[in-house]
């Protein structure tokens, strides 16, 4: 144990009043760390707004905020926010120019804006996503006021599933070439069709955490005939044409935000394990569920891969690299800054993510690296350490404003996601952020003249720079000249706005494109080659366009820079074989055999004709023991079945190393032929060894799935047992019993003690001797108000005896060396002031330091006598061995749902560890605290960080109140009408569920007759099991655990 966790072990909660007595406030701006350079000040807090969920700055630096006091009242509905005429959009302003909002008003409050999770706005349109509907209302008048009668309102897109849930559609973010960016959640399906007739279908197995989203689909064929899987990624024209999906298999990204050069960023929430923080490559799939969405990660991981790698699934072909993969959390608004009040500090631009769950906002400074970016993760804004606010602060976004300051909101809650949202008050701020002598000047917006029009292009805020772009759009090349002379501006990101805008401008647009082609900044290479890219999509393209665009993407192919030659693999995805055949080659030259960026885009471009490529990119070796990186990397990533011989070569070469054989067998698990399967049957019945029970695996586990129609001559043997190693002692000695000795005595005594309202009793040794010595317990007698009680006789909850132990901490609380010594019948009277031992009675012996936990809840206790002697023959070892007795006395847990508070109770780390690794509780079987317990619920090691005191209290004693996402029960009905409930692991065929102790039950499909969630959690209610003492501890836990990363 560390020092910092033995400090932590015996410090003291004091819970405050529960949150129904909490008033509206905000968190003052001297509380937060900044990152240097910087401060923050408050610009809007409650009753300004509430419950802030998304946020967009107009051109006049007014902010325009979604608010979400109806979210989830199926299960919030008890705080007295809901409001039955819908949630709102408020407008923000600051009208004296003092740096602080002193005007907020109503724009719109809708019966169709039910938690409204993201907001744009671009002139007098105000794009708002609110599942199932993307939203625009247009301000006729300008008056910031929607009135039916005067103003619109018009469903932009509808099909998205997730209403009420925030696992749906986010916020609209306008690219630099003037395509509307967007996403939603995995909360399926998703049946979204645009205004040519383009129809996206998306699903996967998540499903839950809303009564609206009872069943999801996985499997669904999309009209490109692809399937897009779980979390999706989209853009659009701003008509409400050419919808087309960019990237997908996210779990629930927040938002998009997109660099001038037209990069994607975002973070996607894990919760709690794996979030990350990621460049989204075009068309990736990053992985969350698998290739078809009907199984979870879990399902498919792999023995001894660990969580950051299997949850996505880093090791599958056809994945995208998950960036900044950071542990738990939960991400939410994110935007990358480019000019403002931060560039002479971050010239190369600014990445900020809020971390809700955390309580802090990351800051990135994104690099090109190979054919992706390095993201470096250090904190931009956090609570400083001790705050009374600690476990409040939850930045839902942040934006750039017209200003060049920087503006991150608060939810401000105990809690996070509003699954059981627990501030009554609906409070909300948001912040600004500048340099300490920032002044706040934004330039009057002039769309009338063209240098209006080019000030607008390079305002800080991107959805002011989109008005600038489509003006300037308008006027195609009569503003030629004024957009020429912005790429040559010594700005980088000035020049790549200009750059998405130059093949509007006629011939002398496409001749400055064609020299930013070969400029020496690869950035501004990259934005030409995808403005031009787009340029020739258009359906009005004119076969000069279209030539001109041929010839560049063969010139791309040759550039010295991955990060332009990965554009160019992108953009072969559609084409046939045999018109690209040249430049796949040229491509695959350019692979170096390590960057799995590269590798991914390189896979991109061989999509649907991965046969063809391979003949001619690889199989030309023909010895496979011979390929390099480079040619086993594009072996693996496109696996067609005329390589499932060559990869079977390379797995059963014993020359070979272990990880590269591994590969091999995973490249062989991704192919869905029966010579595949027939493959791994041979390498896990004849290959290596140490080889033999991997394949095993994995031909088990596709029998289940991918090659469930495959009949084998033979059976797959079994894998071998993968077991974690638990350490041999299970708590050790520092554990703690809460608060202080009711009795203290050193060496022998015969005690006599009133315990009348104890719930728990523990019997305490400890010795400063240099060696273990033994003692004795003798006769502990429990006088009740019926009768007497031998604790001898009665099993106790908890128990250390021994030395110290080593290894990791510990994973359960199975008793390790105490013992009791049995007589044939033990006596049940004791005489004060017996100091001797008869045969006949009852002892329990311990060694060294011990402490004994004993539940006497039900026994209505009133005293305790007990002898203690040492059993020594050394000379004054009684002077080193003292006995002790604490009495847990506190309330219950139901006394604390009852009352709503939890005050002035100390709560013990080392008690609480032990009591979440009892058997008596149970937690450890299902949840993993630094690496040990159960995988049926979340991972806790973190859950301090994300949840408040308050909040953890709640998530306890009332685990059906707030189901984490993603652990929701399932309940499948079969057709002879039996019932099984579980976690949903896989929603295919078969389903695979999870139950409450492990066991997976796996269902045909045709055997189902319906499939619903339940309301109640896995977890039972622990509120009669746990005193306030102990669920202090348990806390006290989770909190050191936490301090820990």
């Amino acid at each position: 144990m560390t020092t910092r966790l033995a400090i932590a072990s015996c410090f003291a909660l004091f819970f405050f009043v529960l949150t129904n007595s909490l008033k509206a406030e905000h968190i003052p701006a001297r509380e937060f760390d900044i990152a240097d350079g910087f401060e923050a000040t408050v610009w809007a807090t409650t009753p300004q707004l509430f419950n802030p969920t998304n946020f967009d700055i107009d051109a006049d630096g007014r902010i325009w905020v979604t608010e979400a006091v109806n979210y989830r009242n199926f299960r919030n509905n008890g705080l007295g926010l809901t409001n039955e005429k819908g949630d709102r959009i408020v407008v923000l302003q600051d009208t004296d120019g003092d740096g602080k909002a002193d005007a907020s008003h109503t724009f719109v409050r809708d019966i169709d804006l039910v938690a409204p999770l993201g907001i744009a706005v671009l002139g007098n349109q105000v794009i708002v996503s609110c599942a199932p509907n993307l939203l625009i209302y247009t301000d006729v008048d300008g008056d910031t006021y929607f009135n039916k009668d005067v103003d619109k309102k018009e469903v932009f897109l509808t099909g998205f599933s997730g209403l009420d849930h925030d696992h749906s559609l986010h916020s609209v973010t306008v690219g630099p070439d003037g395509y509307w960016y967007f996403n939603t959640g995995n909360g399926g399906p998703h049946t979204v069709t645009d205004k040519s007739g383009w129809t996206l279908r998306a699903g996967s197995s998540y499903a839950g955490g809303s009564p609206h989203l009872k069943e999801n689909f996985p499997g669904r064929k999309s009209d490109d005939g692809r399937i897009w899987v779980g979390g999706v990624a989209m853009r659009i024209r701003p008509d409400g044409t050419g919808l087309e999906p960019i990237g997908h298999n996210f779990r629930n990204v927040y938002e998009e935000s997109l660099s001038s050069f037209g990069d994607v960023f975002h973070a996607d929430n894990d919760d709690p394990p794996a979030c990350r923080t990621t460049w989204l490559m075009e068309y990736g799939n990053a992985g969350f569920s698998s290739a078809d969405g009907s199984r979870k990660w879990k399902l498919d991981q792999r023995p001894g891969q660990p969580t950051r790698i299997a949850e996505w699934r880093q090791e599958d072909p056809g994945t995208i690299p998950a960036g900044d993969v950071y542990g738990f959390g939960a991400p939410t608004g994110v935007v990358f800054g480019e000019n403002g009040c931060f560039e002479k500090i971050y010239p190369d631009g600014l990445l900020l993510v809020c971390e809700s769950a955390r309580g802090e906002v990351f800051q990135y400074s994104p690099k090109s690296q190979g054919a992706g970016f390095s993201l470096q993760r250090s904190l931009f804004m956090k609570l400083r350490s001790g705050s009374i606010h600690s476990g409040m602060f939850r930045p839902s976004d942040v934006a750039v404003g017209p200003d060049g300051a920087i503006y991150v909101s608060d939810w401000y809650d105990p809690g996070v996601g509003g699954h059981r949202m627990q501030d009554s008050q609906g409070s909300g701020s948001i912040y600004r952020v500048a340099p300490k002598d920032f002044i706040p000047t934004i330039d009057k917006l002039d769309l009338s003249t063209v240098p209006g029009m080019i000030r607008a292009l390079k305002s800080p805020a991107v959805h002011v720079r989109a008005l600038g772009f489509r003006s300037l759009q308008a006027l195609g090349k009569d503003v030629g000249p004024e957009i020429i002379a912005l790429s040559q501006s010594d700005q980088p990101f000035f020049v790549a706005r200009a750059v998405w805008l130059l093949p509007n401008c006629g011939q002398k647009g496409f001749d400055r494109l064609a020299e930013l082609l070969h400029h020496e900044n690869q950035q501004i290479r990259v934005a030409a080659f995808r403005s031009l890219r787009r340029a020739a999509s258009e359906p009005d393209a004119s076969n000069e366009i279209h030539d001109f665009w041929l010839h560049v993407r063969e010139q791309a192919c040759r550039d010295s820079a991955p990060s332009v030659r990965r554009e160019a693999a992108i953009s072969l995805r559609d084409e046939p074989f045999e018109t690209c055949r040249e430049l796949l080659k040229k491509l695959a030259d350019g692979f170096d055999g390590w960057d799995r960026w590269y590798l991914e885009a390189l896979g991109t471009a061989c999509e649907g004709k991965e046969q063809e490529a391979y003949e001619i990119l690889v199989s030309h070796s023909e010895d496979p023991l011979v390929w390099d990186h480079r040619l086993s990397g594009i072996a693996w990533r496109l696996h067609p079945d005329a390589s499932v011989g060559s990869l079977k070569t390379r797995a059963m070469a014993r020359t070979l190393p272990l990880v590269d054989r591994k590969q091999m067998v995973d490249a062989i698990a991704f192919n869905s032929s029966f010579q595949a399967a027939s493959a791994m049957l041979d390498i896990a019945q004849h290959g290596p060894k140490d080889i033999r029970g991997y394949a095993a695996w994995w031909g088990q586990h596709r029998l289940q799935n991918d090659w469930k129609d495959i009949q084998l001559s033979e059976i797959f043997p079994k894998p071998p047992l993968i077991q974690k190693i638990e350490p041999s002692t299970r708590l050790d000695t520092t554990f703690i019993p809460p608060g202080q000795p009711v009795y203290t005595s050193n060496g022998k005594a015969a005690i006599n003690i009133d315990i009348r309202n104890a719930k728990r009793l523990y019997l305490v040794v400890d010795s400063t001797h240099n060696k273990p010595e033994e003692a004795l317990w003798v006769a502990p007698i429990l006088t009740t108000t019926e009768s007497t009680v031998d604790l001898t006789q009665i099993p106790w909850t908890m128990a250390f005896s021994g030395g110290t132990p080593s290894g990791p901490p510990p994973s359960q609380t199975k008793v390790t060396s105490a013992r009791r010594k049995k007589p044939q019948r033990p006596s049940l009277t004791v005489s004060p002031g017996l100091t001797h031992v008869d045969n006949t009675m009852p002892a329990i012996q311990v060694t060294g330091r011990s402490v004994i936990a004993y539940d006497v809840s039900a026994f209505s206790p009133l005293q305790l006598q007990v002898n203690c002697r040492v059993l020594s023959e050394v000379p004054d070892t009684a002077d080193h061995i003292s006995f002790s007795i604490f009495v847990d006395q506190s309330s219950t847990g139901n006394d604390i749902l009852q009352t709503g508070i939890l005050s002035n109770v100390s709560g013990s780390s080392s008690l609480g560890r032990a009591i979440f690794h009892s058997e008596r509780v149970g937690c450890a079987k299902c949840h993993i605290v630094d690496g040990y317990g159960g995988e049926i619920g979340p991972d806790l090691t973190q859950i301090a960080r994300k949840h408040s005191i308050i909040a953890l209290q709640e998530d306890i004693l009332k685990p059906h109140a707030a189901i984490a996402a993603g652990f929701e029960t399932m309940t499948v009905l079969t057709t002879k009408g039996t019932a099984t409930s579980g976690l949903q692991v896989s929603a295919g065929d078969p389903v695979v569920l999870k139950d409450a102790v492990g066991t997976v039950h796996t269902i045909s499909r045709k055997k189902i007759d319906e499939i619903f969630p339940s309301t109640a959690s896995l977890m039972p209610e622990l509120a009669k099991l746990l005193t306030a003492e102990e669920l202090s501890s348990i806390i006290s836990f989770l909190q050191s655990s936490a301090s820990e990363e």
